[in-house]
């Protein structure tokens, strides 16, 4: 068994597991964003996990998305959370939550997270499979 986790089998689960990761943080910082959504100069927050994962796929371009995942740097794939200063506020307040916008924000994240859970699970059954 220690063969298996010495090899590149668990790659994409690994992936899978650190997009869930950000989507889970996503997920608190837009629960965080909607009970803000009344506090005067509140900044909204988002998770940047897509544009960094974008990036290290396309740093090795001219190979295939098997040894692109494989060669990926784990220790670097990190949800970063950050401020939105630059969205537009229409309240005196200097708030920029939209509570519809958040709501949107909110249930296109919970798709994103079933579908990576959905995904893991799909590995993990792949794995099962190729153990039998």
């Amino acid at each position: 068994m220690s063969s298996l986790i010495n090899t590149n089998a668990f790659d994409y689960v690994n992936v899978l597991d650190k997009a869930m990761d950000a989507s889970w943080i996503r997920n608190e910082a837009i629960s965080n964003n909607i009970s803000n959504m009344d506090t005067p100069g509140y900044k909204r927050q988002d998770v940047n996990f897509e544009t960094q994962l974008a990036k290290a796929l396309r740093h090795s371009r001219y190979k295939s998305m098997d040894a692109k995942v494989s060669d990926l740097k784990m220790n670097r794939l990190k949800p970063i959370t950050y401020t939105d200063y630059s969205g537009f506020s229409y309240r005196i307040d200097g708030n920029n939550v939209d509570p519809d916008t958040e709501g949107v924000y909110l249930a296109k994240n919970q798709v994103t997270y079933q579908g990576l859970y959905m995904s893991a699970k799909q590995e993990f059954k792949n794995l099962k499979a190729v153990m039998k």
